[in-house]
């Protein structure tokens, strides 16, 4: 799955793996960016990090 911006003529490198959410447990097997060997018992999958966001969106 490639992104694309809304002028459509961008698209972004999509990194393939086997990871886990922290917060659920859902597998990710893909994602926008290489992520940081030290950091990977920090991922998210998609609906975690979107659902976090808007919490701290809503505490100001």
């Amino acid at each position: 799955m490639a992104f694309q911006n809304r002028y459509g003529d961008f698209e972004r490198k999509m990194y393939k793996g086997e990871w886990k959410c922290a917060k659920c447990g859902t597998a990710i097997t893909e994602l926008p960016f290489n992520p940081d060997p030290s950091r990977i018992d920090q991922l998210q999958c998609r609906d975690c990090h979107r659902q976090s966001r808007a919490t701290e969106r809503n505490r100001y």
